[in-house]
């Protein structure tokens, strides 16, 4: 008899506790898999319950993502079961010491569910440019731990990332001059349009790293056709992709005008993105056979270049994942921590005086060496983020059994940790959570009563965690930190608007309000 082979999910040993976090036994349950609640008994809504309560009258009818999770919470307990429509079912756990044990036992190749949108998107719709593949952002198994374990190196080094210090810098200087030529001249308030103004920072920047090319979103290229089709493309992709993700995937058998929109917009921006990436391959292959250098004196070649050299396909999709993932979530952790300093000037005040000691001139340049020094900065945005984070957290299919909250979590189930919105802004795990104090991330201060006494490394993870955490987390980390510096620097930022709906979330967030910052020049 042919010996039967086993499916990747299926419950082993030699699939669970590969490269295992080191936490305290007191960190993670020690309920025995024999000993522990049956799956069935885990409480949450019935499939008909669930679906109810998204239709017109439901309960969770246009209710944020985070808030569905609290009441859930109150319902339920820290852990419970929502039903899959058409497909697996999603545990989420609000319990911290579930989350070493997740992250422990995530196996070789940590699975993470995605958006079945997406990936119809780039195995069928679009198949002439992904060619099947997923990139980062979708993929899973060994095609993906091949591409990771490659472009690693490129993307999350600390050096390799800090190397692209100039060129964000000429971006945001290109920012700093828009910021003087629109601003009202009496108020010294921008205009109330002034969101798109911040989007196309971050789309500016991100171009500069990932293709070492200028889109000219800021300044000659504003208002062509191309830049409008962009900006109006990214604006939705990611509520339209989980609207038709989470509810029964009818788009699959019948015409939903809602999934033509998504498709329409994700081709505009494969489209342009594409275009780019071969603009900047062709301009690389010339110059290297011209004997040219393919950077300005001075700059870091660009991502797209270091990574053509491993697989010029991986390259295409890499660039174009940074464009589709990195925009929103970098606009709002912007966009948020600046909020937070124009509404707490003593925090900006020690924010100033620590730029100004690595940049003692207002157009001082900051370097690898000089942002060393930056501790400050680095909490104030670790705050802005916590404060208003950008998705409810992160999600893994387990390719074994785990005891959960005392609950035998089977292998196959998708379990979601909800850390982001629900333990980040939750007053057992961060006191006084929603005062905004970077000290609280400050090692070398006495800040234990800002912390709590149930702190714990996994309340915190707006990147991820282990091998699929964000690979663009460097580069975003560096984004924010130049603008953050460079704004602080030359202006004084205030904001004379209550804060308290500043963003609206459904799955992720977006901005809900005209960000009419007031930027005061700096004498000095």
């Amino acid at each position: 008899m042919a010996k039967a082979q086993r499916s990747p999910l299926q419950s082993r040993e030699d699939v669970c506790h590969k490269d295992p976090i080191q936490v305290s036994a007191a960190a993670v349950d020690a309920t025995p898999l024999e000993q522990a609640k049956p799956y069935s008994e885990l409480p949450g809504p019935s499939k008909f319950e669930f679906v109810r309560s998204f239709l017109p009258g439901g309960r969770y009818k246009n209710v944020a993502v985070h808030e569905m999770f609290l009441d859930m919470n109150k319902r339920y307990g820290d852990i419970f079961r929502m039903p899959g429509v058409a497909g697996n079912d999603v545990v989420i756990t609000l319990n911290p010491v579930d989350y070493a044990t997740i992250f422990r036992n995530e196996g070789q190749y940590p699975y993470r569910r995605s958006f079945e949108t997406m990936d119809y998107f780039k195995r069928v719709h679009r198949r002439d440019i992904f060619e099947g593949a997923d990139g980062l952002t979708s993929g899973n198994g060994p095609a993906w731990s091949k591409m990771r374990t490659a472009v690693n190196p490129i993307l999350l080094q600390p050096r390799n990332a800090k190397l692209y210090i100039r060129n964000l810098q000429h971006v945001n200087d290109e920012f700093l001059e828009r910021i003087r030529a629109i601003r009202d001249p009496s108020t010294q308030e921008m205009p109330a349009d002034f969101g798109e103004d911040i989007r196309r920072l971050v789309l500016e920047s991100i171009g500069s790293v990932a293709l070492n090319t200028r889109l000219g979103l800021l300044g000659e290229n504003r208002e062509s056709e191309e830049a409008k089709q962009l900006i109006s493309a990214l604006e939705n992709i990611l509520e339209l992709s989980f609207q038709l993700d989470i509810m029964p995937p009818i788009w699959k058998y019948l015409p939903v005008p809602m999934f033509k929109k998504l498709m329409r917009s994700l081709d505009t921006i494969t489209d342009i993105c594409y275009n780019h990436v071969q603009q900047a391959l062709h301009r690389i292959e010339e110059d290297a056979r011209a004997g040219r250098l393919t950077t300005e004196p001075g700059q870091e070649a660009s991502i797209l270049e270091k990574l053509a050299h491993f697989d010029r396909k991986a390259a295409v999709i890499i660039a174009m994942d940074l464009f589709f993932a990195g925009v929103d979530p970098t606009l709002v952790s912007l966009t948020g921590t600046l909020l937070s300093l124009a509404k707490n000037p003593e925090k900006q005040a020690r924010l100033l005086e620590e730029i100004r000691a690595v940049l003692p001139e207002k157009n001082s340049e900051l370097t690898m060496e000089n942002m060393a020094h930056l501790p400050y900065l680095r909490a104030c945005i670790k705050e802005g983020i916590r404060m208003y984070p950008i998705g409810p957290g992160t999600l893994r299919r387990l390719p074994c059994d785990v005891v959960l909250s005392g609950y035998r979590i089977v292998a196959g189930k998708d379990v979601g940790m909800a850390a982001n919105y629900q333990m980040a802004n939750m007053e057992q795990f961060v006191p006084r959570v929603r005062e905004f104090l970077p000290e609280r991330w400050l090692r070398d201060e006495n800040n234990a009563s800002l912390v709590g006494d149930t702190a714990t490394p996994f309340m915190y993870l707006p990147f991820g965690f282990g091998p699929r955490a964000c690979a663009g987390k460097r580069i975003v980390d560096m984004l924010l930190e130049i603008a953050v510096a460079r704004l602080v620097r030359n202006f004084q930022v205030g904001f004379n608007y209550p804060i308290e709906n500043a963003f609206k979330a459904q799955f992720f967030v977006k901005p809900n309000m005209p960000f009419k910052f007031k930027f005061v020049e700096r004498s000095m």
